[in-house]
């Protein structure tokens, strides 16, 4: 008998494997059991997401024969349709016809709300405010489960520093702390804590990676950084999203160290699931499978086996699995168990829906009625928009406004329901909204308003053109620009105060819309300045989908509020804070620019080793000949009625260890003369470190009412996690040393104090 003691080696083996074993997703026993009885063709239809058209807002191409392929289990699930009557015919396909009834998933692109529509992403982040921005997902999930739809391709967290590109409207801006506390907001909010609650749906974390950073700003374009700015400054939102819990990705359409990451294997496999954990299942974008061909990486054929053994579950719209996985399979270039992976995935998905309970589970024809923009949802959307809107400038306090004022009501987005909601809408209904006119008159029954379009958004048909795919965005007046402008001054002149809607259309942003000239157009510019010069006080507000060029505007003596595309409540959110009703308390998320050629340009930028010392231009000193090296606007900056006064900035400890947290505190009072909201903003910088750290990082922010004189003591916590970053190693490590804390009203404003991390 051997009597011997197990060997140390031994031991570390049987270590091992237990955190291997513990580490491997459970198994789901109906999803084994299922996957026992498919054959690889009916695996194959399970990888297969169609959309049969209409409302489609991307992409040329449009499914064929989707019924057919329904009934012979060639789809997995379908996307582009909505209400319980559709949803049920399209369900029942798969159930009475397929040999295993397996039920379809229905997706959507759900991005600012559903028929609720709330302010595009990059307005609702400059509410700061994530609870709202929760309960914000938590309505659209509501609203899009009662017409049948269960998945939902959001939340959209790619990091974006160049305005130039269009679907930075889509994001949370440029921060990777904000987009990361937002990403888990959203999540959450869409989710909720049970998936087969059939108000919950599947949310889908995108575009995964880097899409953000495409090139001159121009969509679909190439990506290319490093390893260090990827983890550091842009991977974040996606990481936090899997960490709260998101159960599927969407791949970008860019390249990524050269592979297009529908392909990439290290983006999907190595980091997404084996480094950051993720057990859900990843689709790829609008046939972005296909799209490696022009990318240069093969055929068909060889771009789906490459997508497939990068770890690419469902291929959307490109039907290359669809029709070319067994073939590759029967060659050798795939294997059966690799499908399998990715099959039992989306059936992973479905079972936790409760699909396979009740596939009909989320197709209640009573539901719409009840659940769908009713009042209590357009009462958020009405709040929400109000907190997003930024005050950029109140010239001489003109705003708010008197509620008995003669106004003069003036611009081409003043009345005009078509470009409320923003881009990326496409389950809303811009008929359904409020335009600012309305409004107005909603909120001010005693004013004297009265209205002239004043210019065309654009006087370009070209520009027209290009923009009015999806519907009637810019509309040329047949009346000359003269016969405009001059009825919009004859009222300018009557009237007590000039309000000017003016700005993009919605779709002068957003997908495929990118631009090179980020200033308000030529036709609306001469309209401010032939306003200007009625010398009548002028309040600008401007709707954009992104951060524009304005140095001109904001030279002039006029207010500035900017309101980017509010959503189905956009008029009354408009006169809410124009008439003082809400006191605007929102903060730029992405900084704005002087001009295109300092982009990108952003708050956290490095020093380089000749730093511009002074706002003087210096010769052999990193800055420009032509301007200054500080934005126009910077991160975080936003006004208010009222004014707020730091004092008092404390650190509770000099000196702290690797694991210690360390507490801020600074007193904040309103020292004016209206009852306001405050985002109080902390930012951070490692003096010296292995590699060169930012000027300064977001690590904490809160938003704080105080009533008109009031005081608050205001505490912000610095936790062990906030000092790291990733190495050249890509390590997440602090590293002892001094570190700079900046607490203020935006990233330029602040008052600093230090500590010693030992």
């Amino acid at each position: 008998m051997n009597n011997s003691k197990p060997t140390l080696s031994f031991l570390v083996l049987l270590f091992c494997f237990a955190m291997l074993v513990a580490q491997e997703p459970k198994s789901i026993p109906q999803v084994e059991e299922l996957l026992q009885k498919m054959t690889l063709d009916e695996k194959i239809g399970q990888l297969n997401l169609l959309t049969p058209g209409g409302g489609i807002a991307t992409g040329s191409v449009v499914s064929k024969n989707v019924e057919a392929k329904i009934k012979v289990g060639q789809v997995g699930g379908l996307f582009g349709i909505s209400g319980p009557e559709k949803m049920r015919k399209a369900q029942d396909l798969a159930i009475q016809n397929t040999r295993l009834k397996i039920p379809l998933l229905f997706g959507s692109d759900v991005i600012h709300g559903y028929k609720t529509t709330f302010p595009i992403p990059l307005g609702l982040s400059c509410s700061w405010n994530m609870e709202l921005i929760e309960n914000s997902a938590r309505i659209a999930a509501t609203e899009a489960t009662a017409d049948g739809i269960n998945w939902n391709f959001s939340p959209m967290v790619d990091i974006a520093r160049d305005p130039r590109w269009g679907r930075i409207a889509e994001g949370a801006g440029e921060d990777p702390y904000l987009g990361s506390a937002i990403a888990r907001a959203i999540v959450k909010g869409y989710q909720g804590n049970d998936l087969a609650d059939p108000k919950t749906m599947l949310a889908c974390v995108k575009h995964l990676a880097l899409y953000g950073a495409s090139e001159a700003g121009r969509d679909y374009n190439s990506v290319d950084m490093s390893k260090i700015k990827m983890f550091n400054q842009y991977l974040p939102p996606y990481h936090a999203a899997v960490d709260a819990g998101v159960t599927s990705a969407m791949t970008s359409f860019n390249d990524i160290d050269g592979i297009p990451a529908s392909g990439n294997q290290w983006l999907i496999t190595d980091l997404l699931r084996k480094r950051w954990g993720f057990e859900g299942f990843v689709v790829s974008d609008y046939t972005s499978v296909n799209e490696m061909i022009a990318h240069g990486l093969g055929d068909l054929q060889a771009v789906s086996a490459l997508a497939l053994k990068a770890g690419l579950d469902m291929d959307m719209v490109g039907e290359g699995f669809l029709t070319t996985l067994k073939r590759s399979v029967q060659e050798g270039k795939v294997s059966e168990a690799e499908i399998t992976q990715a099959c039992r995935r989306i059936l992973e998905a479905k079972y936790k829906l409760g699909l396979f309970d009740d596939p009909y589970r989320y197709i209640d024809p009573k539901r719409p009625a009840t659940d769908i923009l009713n009042a209590t949802h357009r009462k958020t959307a009405r709040e929400a928009a109000a907190q997003s809107f930024v005050l950029l400038k109140n010239h001489n306090d003109v705003l708010p406004i008197q509620k008995n004022a003669k106004i003069a009501l003036i611009g081409p987005l003043a009345n005009n329901k078509n470009n409320m909601l923003g881009t990326w809408a496409p389950t809303g209904n811009p008929q359904l909204s409020f335009p600012v006119l309305e409004g107005f008159k909603n909120a001010a029954p005693n004013a004297t308003i009265t209205y002239a379009k004043g210019t065309n958004i654009s006087n370009n048909p070209e520009l027209a053109k290009k923009v009015n795919v999806f519907g009637p965005r810019i509309e040329i007046d047949e009346r000359t620009p003269e016969i405009l402008l001059e009825e919009a001054l004859k009222l300018a002149q009557k009237s007590d105060v000039v309000v000017a809607v003016v700005g993009e259309a919605t779709e002068m942003s957003g997908e495929a819309a990118s631009r090179t000239d980020l200033s308000i157009p030529d036709s609306q510019k001469k309209l401010i300045r032939a306003l200007v010069d009625i010398g009548k006080p002028l309040v600008l507000v401007l709707m954009s989908g992104r951060p524009l060029t304005i140095p001109e505007e904001l030279a002039l003596p006029i207010s500035i509020l900017q309101v980017w595309h509010p959503g189905v409540e956009a008029g009354n959110a408009i006169a809410d804070v124009v008439f003082g009703d809400y006191n605007p308390s929102g903060k730029l998320t992405a900084t704005w620019p002087r001009n295109v050629g300092q982009i990108p340009i952003y708050h956290s930028m490095k020093h380089t080793g000749r730093p511009a010392e002074s706002t003087e231009f210096q010769k052999f000193k990193s800055n420009y000949l032509d301007v200054p090296n500080s934005p126009l606007l910077p991160f975080g900056y936003g006004l208010s009625y009222t004014a707020f006064e730091y004092s008092d900035l404390k650190i509770d400890k000099k000196e702290i260890g690797l694991e210690e947290s360390v507490n801020i505190s600074v007193t904040l009072k309103n020292t004016g003369d209206f009852d306001g909201e405050e985002v109080v903003q902390l930012y951070l910088r490692d003096v010296v470190r292995s590699i060169t750290p930012p000027q300064k990082t977001l690590k904490g922010f809160r938003k704080v009412f105080l009533k008109r004189g009031e005081t608050k003591t205001v505490r912000l916590t610095l936790n062990p996690d906030d000092l790291k970053f990733y190495n050249s190693q890509l390590e997440f490590v602090s590293e002892t040393g001094e570190f700079e804390v900046f607490v203020g009203t935006n990233s330029v404003e602040t008052q600093k104090v230090s500590f010693i991390l030992n």
